[in-house]
């Protein structure tokens, strides 16, 4: 199952946006038609066997990988990765120390 299919449900809870930057399983044209009504811009490759391939800026598109990458050293973060902390302004705060570090150390 493509990821766009539960896309369009979350639409409804989406922050206001100018643009949306996905990978390549949310290509669909009822995802892209249903950002463009709520006036986000997608930022999405094509799937290698579309016909009509969507254009997409390839610069912004290269920001998905730097934030992909400080998810994964989050999770590097035990504490952080199994969320110990049950408030949820304590944990954004560990949140917070974490990408800071990891920021700060690169």
């Amino acid at each position: 199952m493509n990821d766009h299919k539960g896309a369009g449900l979350l639409l409804d809870v989406l922050p206001p946006a100018r643009e949306l930057i996905a990978d390549r399983g949310y290509d669909s044209d009822d995802f892209r038609i249903a950002l463009q009504g709520r006036g986000i811009a997608p930022c999405i490759p094509p799937r290698r066997n579309r016909k009509v391939l969507h254009p997409y800026d390839t610069a912004t598109y290269r920001h998905r990988h730097l934030i992909e990458n400080l998810f994964a050293k989050l999770k590097d973060w035990r504490r952080i990765a199994t969320r110990y902390d049950r408030c949820a302004d304590i944990f954004l705060a560990a949140i917070v120390i974490a990408a800071t570090v990891i920021l700060w150390l690169k």
